[in-house]
């Protein structure tokens, strides 16, 4: 018989016996190892989920006959307490505890005692992982686009105010042609809109369910994954145990959204910066959303906007950072894999807070109207005088031609074209007429575009409006 101290069957050191995996080894982790190897100071987040994994996986063993019904309801009071524990941030974690797995089952076992023991049966950390992680990317999914809906239904508010306020549509950052600040804020809401659709499907991608895919190749116990997937409220379960360990897709959907969500962000914020400059002169931050100078008195800058613009960089990192991990693993769990977390934690938080941010922003602030309809000027009318040419019966390339030659002559007057007089006009495109100049006049050009989607006033408060009905179809 093997005695205790027989080389197979050591005394375990200190060291080594506080690793629920240890009985495999004769010697102790270095301090590097436990240190690289150790997650429990970021996933710790995890506790909620790990603990609701870990409540339906108690059930279901039960179910089947791993555990009796008193060894189930232990489990389960148990992890009540750990989730108190957590809940008022008393959990007390120990170097033991490599990841919040282990801290878990570690304190349950502490708590309840055998039961605690046997609640790992037919379940590996590589799909507990994996389960965990999903049920976090559908509530994390679920708060953005939460924040998303608060967010477009405040540009919606404002754009439906500004519907006829006059402001320059720009291209290559020139001045193009005349639309309304209505129009323009809506057109930040269509982008987050597509964000807010983005993070729908990836928490409908997310969540299929992985529990019962064991290590790698499933379990040899009668596990009814069907049932912890129900009572998970996952739509479906995995069909491959080899993929469902080693897929980190839908880590990486969300990341794709945070870096879209992020760009969309950091556009807005540009144009915040643009616009409370004294140059542009278009709104006006509030000072709650605006900082100081610690050496010049007069400045207002805005630190906020300019943030939106910078977090983006980040969130960028972390999609790229987590599909570099991945690119070059085989099938099926790496360790490589713990890598997810941190870049995904990071970026859940950055555009959390830049919503909320940008929610801050447009909750107060000032539009400098006058200033926008004084900017549409400098003949942003020139491609309406060209329609109005076509309209005459002048073909578009001359016509487009004429109306060149008249913002030559109107620049070289420094005028409007409408300013012009008309036979100067009509020497250069024979079909002008008084009626057109009369037409050029800023709020009958903008009120001409009369499209679904277009600036006529009318058809951005329409637009406005539809924005409550697609936010709760989706």
């Amino acid at each position: 018989m093997v005695g205790t101290g027989h080389p197979l069957n050591p005394s375990p050191s200190p060291t080594m016996s506080r690793h629920l995996w240890a009985g495999r080894f004769d010697a102790s982790p270095a301090a590097a190892l436990d240190a690289i190897n150790r997650s429990i100071d970021f996933d710790r987040r995890l506790w909620r989920e790990d603990i609701e994994g870990s409540r339906a996986h108690a059930s279901m063993l039960a179910t089947i006959g791993v555990l009796s019904d008193a060894e189930r309801d232990a489990i389960l009071r148990g992890l009540d307490t750990v989730a108190q524990e957590f809940g008022n941030d008393t959990f007390v974690v120990l170097d033991s505890d490599e990841d919040i797995h282990m801290a878990v089952e570690r304190r349950l076992t502490e708590l309840v005692g055998d039961p605690g023991r046997k609640l790992h049966t037919g379940r590996s950390r590589n799909d507990q992982v994996a389960t965990d992680m999903r049920l976090f990317l559908r509530s994390a999914s679920r708060a953005i686009r939460d924040r998303l809906d608060t967010l477009v239904r405040r540009i919606a508010e404002l754009a439906s105010t500004h519907a006829a306020d006059p402001l320059p549509a720009y291209t290559h950052l020139q001045r193009g042609m005349p639309t309304t600040l209505g129009h323009h804020l809506l057109a930040w809401a269509e982008m987050l809109l597509r964000d807010h659709d983005r993070f729908g499907e990836a928490a409908r991608r997310a969540n299929v369910s992985p529990l019962g895919s064991g290590a790698c190749v499933g379990s040899s116990f009668p596990l009814r994954r069907e049932d912890t997937a129900r009572e998970l409220g996952f739509d479906h379960i995995s069909l491959n145990s080899l993929d469902a360990v080693s897929d980190r897709d839908a880590i990486l959907d969300v990341l794709y959204a945070t870096s879209m969500l992020a760009m969309h962000l950091s556009r807005i914020g540009e144009e915040l910066v643009l616009w409370s400059t004294q140059e542009f002169a278009f709104v006006r931050l509030g000072d709650a959303v605006t900082t100081g100078s610690s050496m010049m008195p007069n400045k207002k800058n805005p630190d906020g906007a300019e943030l939106l613009r910078g977090k983006a960089g980040r969130t960028f990192g972390n999609l790229v950072a987590l599909l570099t991990t991945m690119k070059g693993l085989p099938l099926t769990y790496n360790k490589d894999m713990q890598e997810d977390k941190e870049p995904l934690f990071d970026s859940i938080d950055t555009v959390l807070l830049g919503l909320d941010m940008a929610s801050a922003m447009l909750d107060d602030i000032r539009f400098h109207t006058d200033r926008m309809r004084a900017a549409c000027s400098g003949w942003v009318n020139a491609t309406d005088f060209c329609e109005l040419l076509v309209r005459a019966g002048t073909p578009l390339r001359t016509a487009h031609h004429q109306t060149g030659r008249i913002v030559a002559l109107a620049v070289e007057r420094g005028t409007e074209i409408q300013h012009l007089p008309l036979a100067e006009l009509q020497a250069i495109a024979p079909e002008a007429t008084a009626d057109m100049l009369e037409a050029l006049e800023l709020d009958a050009i903008i009120a001409a575009r009369d499209l679904p989607g277009a600036s006529a006033p009318h058809r951005v408060r329409e637009a406005a409006a539809m924005i409550s009905s697609r936010l709760e179809k989706d």
